[in-house]
């Protein structure tokens, strides 16, 4: 009689991902979840989430003790099983993203600032870049606050310098429509 051996190669194509894969999946939600309670409530209403997970996320943004926010999130993550969290996903680096954008042009403005303070010469950089600034406040800005850092460090209001960098950050969004 002939010994048969069992086919074990039609048993590596598992129907279902792996234990491990469903856990991280399932990390994966509750990050996203996190991700979502970051956002302000008013980005939540046109994702359409169901009112379970309003309530849910509602509730997380209250708790604040450590393991009990922890359950909470695991819940969130649970209830996330259910949706299609790509939307949410785009949503979230959406917000995201416009975050990154306001914080580069916070940036580019302190350089500015940093820029025109030190050097005459980014004066006429700053001014072809941003044709329609007054050149004459945005003058009186920067001798103001040079006149001001010149001070002793007691003797310092920091207006000026406060005032030129808020004159350069309005500057900032309009020099952003022209391209």
């Amino acid at each position: 009689m002939q010994e048969t051996t069992p086919d074990f190669e039609d048993d590596d194509d598992f129907d279902r991902p792996s234990k491990s894969q469903l856990k991280r999946d399932m990390t994966a939600l509750q990050k996203l979840g996190e991700d979502l309670l970051a956002l302000p409530e008013s980005r939540w209403e046109p994702l359409a989430l169901p009112e379970i997970l309003y309530d849910a996320l509602r509730h997380a943004k209250k708790i604040t003790n450590f393991e009990g926010k922890r359950r909470q999130m695991q819940y969130i993550g649970k209830l996330m099983r259910k949706l299609d969290s790509e939307p949410i996903r785009e949503a979230v680096a959406t917000y995201k993203l416009g975050h990154a954008h306001d914080s580069l042009r916070l940036h580019q403005s302190e350089r500015w600032r940093d820029r025109l303070l030190a050097s005459d010469d980014a004066l006429p950089e700053f001014l072809n870049e941003h044709t329609e600034v007054d050149i004459q406040q945005l003058r009186n800005l920067v001798r103001a606050a040079r006149k001001d850092a010149a001070n002793e460090p007691e003797k310092r209001s920091g207006r000026a310098f406060r005032e030129l960098f808020q004159f350069i950050k309005a500057s900032e969004p309009a020099a952003d429509d022209d391209e």
